[in-house]
């Protein structure tokens, strides 16, 4: 009787096992490799709040060249105005010395019996003012009331002249630095433009002045209202008003509403004010920020105040949180 084994299972090949585990082994290597890629982080487009906040490091920079210009911009106008307020005096002094001359020829002709001196005819043919007072020792022939009046309105005259012309050299070194400063303003401006191309049109909504208490004067209180009153306006680096502003700008118009003047500049504005501890802050008080109060708003309370932030950005209600406080002060 034949013997009858139980047939086992056929076992595979060696070659057909090599080929199952490659399989297995790039099965699994290419869940590992998309597990990876899964893991790896994409690149992503800047966020709206990434690129605002890349504008407004941009512009911590080109702010205080933008008040350094409104600084030398007011200087000039103040140097401007006093150089007209001296040409004014020196035309009748100019007045007082050709009668002052006229004297001086007369008293000539009551020599011409004896014939007029060598001093006498100097006098005559020289008539410009300043070359006569170089040569003053001259007039020691002449009447002693007519000396003394012809020294005194050269040496009035010189005193004018040598002001206007002090004038006159700074207000040329000041339109020098302006111009400067404008080229230096457009050079970072262009990049804070670029910027702006890159970022998504979105409505920005504009905070509005809360109900505000505690306002420490009158003065304060319609420079507050004023203020609010721009709300929505927008940020023109230069300008103070009525329809557009900068920080420095905002807050010049509002307080001139109220008979306060103060200079289209932050650093001025520090110091035409009366100097107020954080803790003592009011409504109407101005607060400066950054070490070199390149930045100014006015304080409504609250942390809160009213500003024209920057290029781009309109006339609105913000905290004080947002940059470094430098400090408060109080116009009036």
């Amino acid at each position: 009787m034949p013997l009858h084994r139980h047939a086992p299972g056929r076992s595979p090949r060696p070659g057909g096992l090599r080929r199952v585990v490659h399989r297995l082994l790039t099965l699994v290597a290419a869940v590992a490799v998309g597990a990876g890629a899964l893991a790896a982080p994409a690149y992503a487009e800047p966020s709206v709040d990434e690129i605002e906040a890349a504008i407004d490091k941009q512009w911590s920079q080109l702010e205080p060249t933008i008040e350094q210009y409104n600084k030398v911009r007011a200087q000039l106008k103040t140097n401007r105005k006093k150089s007209a307020e001296i040409q004014k005096k020196i035309t009748p002094l100019a007045l007082e010395s050709e009668i002052a001359m006229n004297r001086v020829g007369d008293l000539a002709s009551r020599y011409y019996i004896t014939g007029p001196s060598q001093e006498i005819g100097a006098l005559l043919v020289n008539a410009d003012p300043s070359a006569l007072g170089e040569q003053l020792t001259l007039l020691d022939r002449l009447a002693a009331a007519e000396r003394k009046q012809l020294e005194g309105v050269l040496a009035v005259r010189k005193k004018y002249d040598d002001q206007k012309a002090a004038l006159d050299t700074l207000i040329a070194n000041q339109v020098k630095q302006e111009q400067e400063l404008a080229a230096k303003k457009k050079q970072i401006d262009a990049e804070i433009k670029r910027l702006e191309k890159s970022l998504p049109k979105t409505t920005v909504k504009t905070e509005k002045c809360p109900t505000i208490n505690g306002v420490v004067s009158e003065a304060a209180r319609i420079a507050i209202r004023t203020a609010c009153e721009q709300i929505g306006d927008p940020y023109v680096w230069g300008a103070d008003g009525p329809n557009s502003f900068d920080c420095s700008g905002l807050t010049q118009y509002a307080y001139k509403a109220a008979g306060i003047y103060l200079t289209h500049h932050t650093g001025n504005q520090w110091n035409e004010g009366k100097a107020i501890a954080r803790a003592d802050a009011r409504p109407g008080d101005l607060v400066f920020f950054r070490s070199d109060l390149s930045h100014v708003g006015l304080y409504i309370g609250n942390d809160k105040m009213v500003h024209a932030p920057r290029t781009g950005k309109d006339v609105t209600v913000a905290s004080i949180n947002n940059m470094p406080v430098a400090g408060f002060r109080r116009p009036g």
